[in-house]
């Protein structure tokens, strides 16, 4: 069937940032993540958990609360700012001071469009929600200790809060509070003024909010308590990694007497449980060990199906890795930095399997740290390895590199066009030659490059009318012979432009699912998507439709076990030996599917590479269908060929096990 020499890549010291903050919009099923590095994500819970959006984060920026209102999201941080995000563009659309200090907690109460923050001094401030804005309105009663909590009343009427003393009840109109003696670190405030309180000494109480009175204790760890989340039931996360629920039930069967009984308790992380979120099946809990766990609650669902499964979402859904295909060059993007890095060289040979000797380790070129305060949000490398652009949400710079036998020179262009200031995604062509960046309004703005220099050529915009091209593009890819563009945002919109031409070629037949990966065949010329639930298009782009393939594989229907993957396919290339050959992986499986080969029915079995070993190699080709799968990796973040028909497979490393390690690439034949 072909074989590949495997550059297996595991020096990719990637870690996400702890989670701070969730907050989940049950109108529209997304759920909005902040994390320590100020960064925040939002996932399509609608559509298998997909992250559609990252917002990057920034220097100064630390978020400790977030809050949806509607569609809008806002959030509060230690460095006293109130921010609303542009969901559309992916920055921050404006920061109001709240003159306070550090701002500790936001409620906001949908009601009466109102804003509490929580602040270092003592202070909580109420603004109003303006339609474009947000105006203070008025301070609270100023308290002795840091208000590090808040609830609404779901009338609007008054509002919990939590310090390391106490917890005060304020009302709304006057903001007079009341005393209830207690360390709080996270407050709830339900429909019948019941107050439930989690503190520092690992309890759970329950609190009469119009007398004051303590109605129940519950001792559920030695450590802190340090996130509460309600709605029919309530979950609490503490500093030991457990999330316990609670649940209000009758002590005694057929009884009308009620009270909160707390029911299970899940062991999730491994760290603290900083943010909690509940949506109508599950509970959604993150924290300092970086993941995002959705637990789906099981009175709520039906068991032994797809959605009574726990998720672990540890890793971006994009791309962080950049491959120079003809210079077998990497570029490693981090927040505050890039890497560039020079693959490895071996002379052995072997047979499929085998681990051949290196002859040279691979090197690392460059280490570019990001100039100002704001997080790298795409970075992209040309293909001859002679480009290096990446941006922020503010700028974008573009750097010429040249080699000189075992040196390398870096030289960033000066001066830019004035249409390229900002960017969501960036590629470019195949000869290197051109630059595109996504733009405003899913545009894709076209630079020539030159020796040393750049130049505005043209803006591809989609036709008007469509009703999401306001949304962000999220994935760019260039044909092999530079002829098309697919640009794809999460709308669900798949553009195609003609290079030669500068103008809208077609637009893909809009989907349910959002895109996660998409590429142009170099051969056919076919476009390839595959979506956040699994299902997998080729669309011819010279006769504007899906390809004969592509109807036969939606007639028959993808394998139940591939359906049910729970992470994305983040990246597609193709073999250059064997142009019916299709490579994909998400984070943990490498596919190649052969288009020659017949489709696997829901009867046959999928995983079954380990069994064709096991066969007569006559027998083979009978037992053998078109998805051919390898789940040997871990944490699996890009595959590329390279000009000389070498496969890059980059893993990030177990961190906890670096010093076990081997060298930091080994290469390998692999068959396929």
């Amino acid at each position: 069937m072909g074989e590949f020499k495997v550059h297996r890549v595991r020096f990719f010291e990637y870690m996400p940032s702890p989670i701070r903050a969730m907050a989940f919009n049950s109108r529209t099923d997304r759920l909005a993540v902040a994390r320590g590095d100020g960064a925040v994500e939002i996932f399509n819970f609608a559509d298998n958990y997909f992250q559609e959006k990252v917002i990057p984060g920034q220097d100064s920026r630390a978020v400790e609360a977030l809050c949806w209102v509607g569609q809008r999201l806002f959030s509060a941080g230690l460095n006293g700012e109130i921010t609303e995000y542009d969901l559309e563009n992916l920055r921050p659309k404006y920061t109001v001071m709240a003159y306070g200090g550090p701002a500790w907690t936001l409620s906001m109460s949908t009601e009466c469009f109102l804003c509490q923050v929580g602040c270092e001094d003592g202070t909580v401030k109420m603004f109003e929600i303006l339609e474009e804005r947000i105006q203070f309105q008025r301070n609270h009663d100023r308290q002795k200790g840091r208000i590090i909590s808040l609830s609404w009343h779901p009338s609007g009427t008054h509002i919990a809060a939590g310090m390391m003393g106490m917890i005060r009840i304020f009302e709304t109109e006057t903001g007079s509070p009341a005393n209830k003696e207690v360390v709080v670190w996270s407050v709830a405030f339900l429909s019948d003024h019941t107050v439930i309180s989690g503190d520092s000494a690992g309890k759970v109480q329950v609190w009469d909010g119009f007398t004051g009175t303590l109605i129940k204790t519950h001792l559920i760890t030695k450590w802190d308590v340090l996130a509460l989340s309600d709605q029919s039931s309530l979950v609490a996360g503490t500093s030991e990694g457990t999330v316990t629920q609670f649940q209000f039930l009758p002590l005694i069967v057929g009884q009308q007497d009620k009270e909160w009984v707390r029911t299970r308790t899940f062991k999730n992380h491994s760290h603290d449980v900083r943010a909690l979120a509940h949506t109508e099946t599950a509970v959604v809990s993150g924290g300092m060990d970086t993941q995002l766990v959705v637990q789906p609650l099981l009175d709520r669902v039906e068991k032994n199906t797809q959605e009574s499964a726990l998720r672990k979402i540890a890793f971006p859904h994009r791309s962080l890795v950049c491959c120079a295909k003809k210079s077998g060059l990497l570029l490693f993007q981090f927040p505050e930095h890039l890497e560039l890095w020079r693959l490895g060289e071996s002379d052995g040979h072997g047979k499929p399997g085998d681990s051949l000797p290196v002859r040279k380790k691979p090197e690392k070129l460059i280490h570019l740290k990001r100039k100002g305060e704001d997080h790298i949000c795409c970075s992209a490398l040309s293909p001859c390895g002679g480009w290096l652009a990446y941006t922020t949400v503010s700028s974008v710079r573009l750097y010429r590199l040249q080699y000189n036998n075992n040196s390398i020179s870096i030289k960033k262009l000066p001066k830019l066009p004035k249409e390229l200031c900002s960017a969501h995604q960036l590629c470019f062509s195949s000869d290197s030659s051109k630059l595109f960046a996504s733009s405003k309004h899913s545009s894709v703005i076209v630079v020539a490059l030159g020796q040393s220099e750049c130049k505005y050529l043209h803006t591809l915009k989609p036709k008007s009318g469509y009703g999401t091209t306001e949304q962000p593009v999220h994935l760019l890819f260039v044909s092999e012979d530079s002829k098309w563009l697919a640009a794809a945002n999460t709308g669900c919109e798949i553009h195609i432009y003609n290079l030669n031409k500068l103008k809208l070629h077609c637009t893909v037949p809009v989907y349910s699912s959002c895109p996660t990966a998409i590429a142009i065949h170099p051969v056919t010329s076919n476009l390839v998507t595959v979506h956040a639930n699994q299902q997998i298009f080729e669309y011819s782009l010279a006769q504007k439709e899906y390809t004969e393939w592509s109807r036969k594989l939606q007639k028959q229907g993808l394998h139940n076990l591939w359906l049910e993957r729970d992470t994305p396919i983040t990246h597609i290339s193709f073999n250059p030996n064997n142009q019916a050959h299709i490579i994909l992986h998400d984070m943990f499986m490498l596919c190649i599917i052969d288009q020659s080969l017949p489709l696997p029915d829901r009867k046959t079995l999928l995983y079954n590479q380990m069994t064709l070993r096991s066969v007569p190699e006559s027998e083979r080709l009978r037992h053998s269908h078109a998805f051919k799968i390898c789940k040997n990796f871990q944490h699996l973040l890009c595959v590329s060929t390279l000009e000389d028909q070498a496969l890059v497979v980059v893993e990030r490393p177990l961190l906890d096990i670096m010093s076990q390690l081997p060298a930091p690439v080994r290469q390998k034949k692999f068959a396929t």
